[in-house]
């Protein structure tokens, strides 16, 4: 596909990476030429100087042969009137990044119109990615699946962990709960497992079950975290505004510590319900002082990477229950890990796997059975899709022990008729089947492309 990025800010850049590693036709426009000049060295991109919204400069990027064009400037008006005059030219899908809140319900009203096919709001999609966390605090990611009713579930194993130094058969044979370890991460090393793999302390596992599997699964273990009822956020931003919309609906206390007046009289207008500080969160004294040991979450959104993960770890210190970190640069994993922050959010890669999904569907729109669903978890390694069985394919009704799957893949659960299916030799895919695939190395088009 030939895909054209207006903006090389944080998520214009996430996702020029994202779709040259796909192997996408990639095209970006901004007006800072050295950013320009400097891309050709780091990714097989062509670049154009210039602003997104002129007529003149799409034509020049050739957005006329363009599949999509995705607006991910800083600014949300650039980016409405960038997808306009895409649309105009003839794009046939366009994407808009749009930040202010107040802009939401209209844009919605209007998206038609403006000839957008997708609004992507990266805060809010932060926010939502947050909440989900702090609903079922026992894991470190949550991603849902088959309209909820599959959820797949990072837990990082502790030193004391039930688990540490079982086999996998060992361990679904004494809990006899039907879940699955699909992906594990010990240091740098991503495997999927086999029955035979042995768990350690520190191993981050990802499981997929139903709902309510994962919750007895984690009761069983002793993982089961107290449900969160108050929650500690640091930086004022557009994601604290979200999230603590969400959180109050949820019916938890929320404070919020800021150190520019003019953003916490604006988050006292708008979030009455909330509690809002001013000062400077990164002196300890103002955090005792605001008690924070006495919450059961806390959540670090300043701009400054550096910042959020030394509070985080003072809060963990503190005894936090949860701590939840946003990190834009994620280039040392490994430092992030030895800190003992479990976990870590980037509103940047959480864009670009919502827009690198809707690609995903559409070179899949004339595919049977094609994917649904993606998501990448374990630091962006490990692909994570869903795919509805809906012919009659070669593979429907064969036990999957007779099929040869390509190394490195493999089914983590399939839905049929509401009920959530942890696969087993003898089970089979049939027509109409929702089916979670996990893959470190193949990236499919359709079902199909997983066999070998």
């Amino acid at each position: 596909m030939r895909i054209v990025i207006i903006g090389d800010g944080k998520v214009g850049n996430a996702l020029t990476e994202q779709f040259c590693r796909d192997g996408h036709d990639v095209v970006v426009i901004d007006n800072n030429a050295e950013n320009i000049n400097q891309l050709p060295n780091l990714y097989d991109a062509i670049g154009v100087v210039g602003n997104g919204a002129s007529y003149n400069v799409q034509l020049e990027a050739g957005v006329k042969e363009s599949d999509l064009v995705v607006a991910a400037t800083s600014s949300d008006e650039i980016n409405v009137l960038s997808c306009f005059v895409a649309s105009k030219l003839g794009a046939p899908h366009t994407i808009a990044r749009v930040r202010n809140p107040s802009y939401g319900a209209q844009l919605e009203m209007m998206k038609e119109e403006l000839g957008l096919s997708m609004i992507i709001n990266p805060e809010r999609a932060a926010a939502r990615e947050i909440s989900r966390i702090l609903r079922f605090p026992s894991a470190n990611d949550i991603e849902s699946f088959c309209r909820g009713q599959v959820e797949l579930v990072e837990y990082k194993l502790g030193d004391d962990s039930l688990l540490s130094g079982m086999s996998l058969k060992e361990m679904y044979h004494h809990y006899k709960i039907k879940i699955l370890v699909c992906a594990v991460q010990r240091g740098e090393d991503i495997t999927i497992p086999n029955g035979d793999f042995v768990l350690a302390a520190g191993d981050r596992i990802n499981i997929t079950a139903s709902p309510a599997n994962i919750a007895a699964f984690f009761k069983a273990i002793g993982g089961l975290h107290a449900p969160v009822k108050s929650v500690m956020i640091v930086g004022g931003g557009k994601i604290s505004y979200y999230l603590t919309l969400q959180l109050l609906e949820m019916g938890m206390r929320v404070k919020i510590i800021d150190n520019d007046p003019a953003v916490c009289e604006e988050l006292s207008e708008t979030l009455p319900k909330a509690a809002i500080v001013l000062g400077d969160a990164s002196e300890k004294d103002l955090l005792l002082e605001e008690g924070i040991s006495e919450f059961d979450a806390f959540v670090a959104l300043t701009g400054f990477d550096e910042m959020n993960i030394i509070i985080s770890m003072y809060a963990s210190a503190k005894g936090v229950g949860k701590v939840i970190t946003k990190v834009h640069r994620l280039a040392f994993p490994e430092v992030i890990e030895n800190s003992g922050i479990e976990s870590v959010i980037s509103p940047k890669l959480i864009t670009a796997s919502q827009i690198s999904s809707y690609v995903r569907a559409m070179q899949n729109s004339i595919s049977i059975n094609k994917v649904e669903s993606l998501r990448r978890i374990v630091n962006n390694r490990v692909e994570a899709l869903e795919f509805i069985i809906r012919s009659d394919a070669p593979y429907v009704g064969v036990p999957l022990k007779d099929l040869s799957f390509k190394p490195n893949v493999l089914i983590a659960a399939i839905v049929r008729n509401g009920k959530t299916i942890v696969p087993g030799g003898t089970d089979t895919l049939e027509h109409g089947d929702s089916v979670i695939v996990i893959s470190t190395t193949v990236r499919p088009l359709e079902f199909s492309d997983i066999l070998q």
